[in-house]
């Protein structure tokens, strides 16, 4: 009975989101290679994104991201985005990471819907970018969760297939310059999508993800400001002058047509350059502004306070020589042994 209880035991320790969206992924894309198999149906476009149908299927922006078309690549999705969910679903909860597998998943699709329309206007060869290629699977949201491990654990080192070992932070770029070559090499669909998830990604967390946490003067604040999860930080340094240029120009562009949190606090707001960090950066400073005016306090309140001889001031050490009781005076000495004492009962 014990064996038995134990999968069902861990089933429902998994969070919802993770739960819910593991078994969709497993019922859609059993569907999909069922059709396939019963059938010489080739495309699916009630199922995937085909950009010439998916007008009629409006719904295929999101069931895309459920379908994966071969057994490797559903086995390799299932060992690696529920774990990754399951992580975030407990550190965001589940309404931010629903939102985020939606966010990630929708707006790529959409834009490599949209880009394979462009790409058909300019070359008039429907046959090939409106209905020759599906948008499927889970490569957008699997950059999402590698731009989310970057903003959380950059320096945490991992070790890929048993001996490669490297830093999270390196990871989606890889992941980009494996997308760019496949691309290169004629496999657009559905490896472009890789960098649209990263750059939708990007964008949310570092703009629009709440910080329910994190808190400045009681308001919410909104995205990652860090310097270290820049637009910069993602691209060589001989690239940083011209990808902050148009990184600035686009944000103030966004900023003057509201498209940012109002509720960003106005310092915060005002400027993408001079942005220290988020809400935490922004905490640290206010902390230690305070720290530093209350060390101010204490040393200008223990400079005033006279120094007397007797059980009320036992912190005082007496000078060897002591002048006579009305012409005597604090001695430098004695002032700071005030203040360290002062320093000390502050701390404990």
């Amino acid at each position: 009975m014990a064996i038995l209880s134990t999968p069902l035991q861990y089933l429902t320790s998994i969070p919802p989101v993770t739960r819910g969206f593991s078994f969709a992924t497993i019922a859609t894309s059993s569907l999909y290679l069922w059709i396939r198999w019963t059938s010489d149906t080739i495309y699916i476009p009630y199922l995937t994104l085909v950009p010439g149908s998916s007008f009629f299927y409006p719904w295929t922006f999101v069931s895309s991201a459920l379908v994966e078309v071969t057994v490797i690549e559903l086995i390799f999705s299932l060992i690696v985005i529920p774990p990754c969910l399951r992580y975030f679903e407990r550190l965001w909860g589940t309404i931010e990471t629903l939102k985020f597998i939606f966010i990630c998943v929708t707006i790529s699709n959409f834009i490599a819907f949209a880009f394979n329309w462009i790409e058909f206007v300019g070359t008039r060869d429907a046959d090939l970018f409106l209905y020759g290629m599906q948008y499927h699977g889970q490569m957008a949201l699997f950059t999402g969760i590698l731009v989310a491990f970057t903003q959380i654990i950059p320096e945490h080192q991992v070790q890929i297939f048993g001996f490669l070992r490297a830093r999270v932070k390196s990871l989606p770029m890889a992941y980009m310059a494996f997308s760019g070559i496949m691309t290169l090499l004629g496999f657009q669909c559905p490896y472009i999508t890789i960098q649209f998830g990263w750059f939708v990604s990007w964008i949310y967390l570092r703009f629009y993800k709440p910080n329910a946490t994190d808190t400045i003067g009681g308001v919410v604040t909104y995205g990652d400001r860090s310097e270290t999860f820049a637009l910069t930080s993602w691209f060589p340094p001989f690239l940083h002058a011209p990808v902050s240029a148009l990184g600035n120009t686009i944000f103030k562009v966004a900023a003057k047509l509201h498209l940012i949190p109002s509720s960003v606090p106005h310092d915060i707001e005002s400027g993408y350059n001079q942005l220290p960090g988020g809400a935490r950066a922004e905490a640290e400073r206010r902390r230690a502004l305070a720290l530093k005016a209350l060390d101010q306090r204490l040393a200008n309140s223990s400079n005033n306070l006279p120094v007397q001889n007797g059980p009320s001031s036992s912190r005082t050490v007496p000078l060897p020589s002591v002048p006579p009781a009305t012409e005597r005076k604090s001695s430098p000495a004695e002032v700071d042994v005030a203040d360290s004492g002062s320093a000390d009962s502050e701390e404990q």
